[in-house]
């Protein structure tokens, strides 16, 4: 048993959680998200939470469970859509969101992980999102600055990993994990399939396990439908 291996969610963040917090969470929608260790963190209690994630899932699951508690302060975002709560405490002024085109959310999580401090876009420029931002003239065009990302703690999904944190992510289900497991301080990995070492093929590697400190075998798998969309049969 590797010292990556912890042998549930209470166990893999104990010692990191505390009020105030900065956490980035992988997934989709409801599509590749560590719905074990979000319950790990709502049963923990933690508060005023800076949350980094695509969306906050939906009003009953994923991240949606801290928001409806008003667990989370602010949400560095891009999709927010399927959440009435999350319109309610936007609207109500009880929730901070900062907006971000979501190539550059991913960018910027990337950056953070790489150990860069900014960099310079053209998404955005021209509009709200560059407000306040540094811009600069890069052969005739206007950049914006944007900054990297790095999170205290970094919560991914993945269907196979290693006990040395080595993970495999399946389909869509990759989404932004990848980029969240590189820019936590320390990184948590929940995973389908706990295997032995040797048994993922090194070329099919998604994320390396020098990105992860923390694995656990996931016991929350739910495969979810955001919407489901159906046509009438033909005559």
């Amino acid at each position: 048993m590797s010292a990556k291996v912890f042998r549930n969610a209470d166990d893999a963040l104990d010692g990191l959680l505390f009020d105030g917090m900065t956490l980035a969470a992988g997934g989709f929608g409801l599509c590749g998200i560590p719905e074990t260790l979000i319950d790990g963190i709502h049963a923990a209690g933690v508060r005023r939470l800076t949350v980094i994630s695509n969306n906050a899932g939906v009003d009953d699951f994923g991240l949606g469970l801290l928001l409806r508690e008003g667990r989370i302060a602010k949400m560095i975002a891009s999709y927010v859509g399927e959440n009435k709560e999350f319109e309610r405490q936007y609207l109500a002024g009880d929730l901070e969101v900062e907006f971000n085109p979501q190539g550059t959310l991913a960018e910027r999580m990337r950056a953070g992980g790489a150990g860069i401090p900014a960099f310079f876009t053209r998404t955005g420029a021209g509009t709200l999102i560059a407000e306040g931002k540094e811009l600069r003239d890069f052969g005739g065009e206007t950049y914006l600055m944007e900054t990297g990302l790095v999170a205290d703690v970094a919560i991914v999904k993945a269907w196979k990993g290693d006990r040395f944190g080595n993970l495999v992510y399946r389909k869509s289900a990759r989404n932004f994990n990848p980029m969240v497991a590189t820019c936590g301080r320390v990184t948590i990995a929940e995973v389908e399939e706990l295997v032995e070492e040797g048994a993922l093929e090194p070329d099919a590697i998604h994320t390396p396990g020098i990105f992860v400190q923390r694995v656990i075998a996931a016991t929350r798998n739910e495969r979810r439908i955001e919407r489901r969309t159906v046509r009438s049969q033909e005559a």
